[in-house]
């Protein structure tokens, strides 16, 4: 029987394929790493791949991990992560790994960093995992969590100052309806941004929950009712749309022709950023439709996936959140005139 990594890995499936490498997970940072198989296979990193490849959230290193088993001595990965909690379990989960450089910094500064090390292309693709961890989701003194009794945190970089106590708090009512309405769906965003207002300061997690539970109809729903008000905290506190948009539109020119992006989306917001950013770099030109002639690089990417790849039953009974996620992949395709 072939007892090698990729051999155990493709044995084993989505269930703990990391442990085929000799990776345990980290007891004091838990973080289930979500298709994790189907999203390094869709960068097409083949074994002893001598790429540069970047993941964009290094979150608990699974798929770190999973790609650099896949490198050369030549190959190289570069992963991004705000959270000083997820670094530093992801370094002990990658210490074997010497082609691997871990960046304490967000995605959104992609460019400039792979700059200060001497890249200019990524020649085999790049990875995102959107959204908060089960680490930040559960850690109850980050406090991003409704069930857990925490100050209003939701920093994914702690050493950031701006913080969900001063949206809620210091944001005036119509500011707290455009993010609930915008980046949380919510259907009473306008009652809810009311009573915040009228009973400021609200300090804690638990404060915030019974005020969303005490304005809000008694409806029939899976879900809590501070689930979609807490959800906009997050993103408005942490940029993570507008970086996600701004990070995609630039990194797509950071490609080199042939170079894969592969994109899971935990909601319908990033899932539609991502669809739309895609279809925008297939169309054949982008131009203003007044001007005579075209004079964009043309067609810059070939989506792979017509319809999200979704986790599989098996993942899903493991890790129920695995079911929201949506895995978008395209390739980087040469502009006109680029040379290949």
């Amino acid at each position: 029987m072939d007892t090698s990594p990729k051999a155990k890995i493709e044995r084993d499936g989505y269930k703990e394929p990391l442990l085929a490498l000799g990776l345990e997970p980290s007891a004091d940072f838990k973080h289930y790493t979500v298709m994790l198989n189907e999203a390094v296979d869709a960068l097409c990193v083949p074994e002893n791949s001598d790429k540069i490849f970047v993941d964009a959230t290094l979150g608990g290193g699974g798929h770190s991990a999973l790609i650099a088993s896949r490198l050369s001595n030549k190959g190289r990965l570069i992963s991004f992560d705000v959270d000083t909690d997820a670094i530093k379990a992801a370094q002990k989960k990658l210490e074997s790994f010497k082609n691997v450089t871990i960046v304490n910094d967000s995605y959104a500064n992609i460019k400039e960093n792979l700059e200060k090390l001497g890249i200019e292309k990524i020649t085999g693709g790049i990875i995102f995992d959107l959204g908060a961890s089960y680490h930040q989701l559960t850690k109850a003194e980050r406090g991003f969590s409704f069930t857990k009794e925490a100050k209003l945190d939701m920093r994914f970089n702690q050493e950031q100052e701006f913080s969900a106590w001063d949206v809620v708090n210091k944001y005036k009512e119509d500011e707290l309806v455009r993010i609930f309405s915008e980046y949380g769906e919510e259907r009473f965003s306008k009652r809810i941004a009311r009573a915040i207002v009228e009973n400021r300061p609200l300090n804690t997690t638990s404060q915030l929950s019974e005020l969303i539970v005490n304005v809000t109809p008694k409806i029939k729903s899976k879900i809590h009712p501070a689930t979609r008000v807490f959800q906009a905290l997050r993103i408005e506190v942490n940029s993570e749309l507008l970086n996600f948009e701004n990070t995609l539109n630039e990194v797509v020119t950071l490609l080199n022709a042939g170079a894969i992006i592969s994109v899971i989306s935990f909601h319908s917001l990033e899932d539609r950023l991502t669809k739309r950013a895609f279809k925008n770099f297939a169309l054949e030109c982008r131009c203003d439709r007044t001007k005579p002639k075209c004079e964009c690089e043309g067609k810059l990417l070939e989506i792979i996936t017509k319809k999200p790849i979704m986790a599989s039953e098996n993942e899903i009974k493991e890790n129920p959140p695995s079911r929201s996620a949506k895995l978008r992949v395209a390739k980087r395709v040469a502009a006109k005139g680029e040379k290949i």
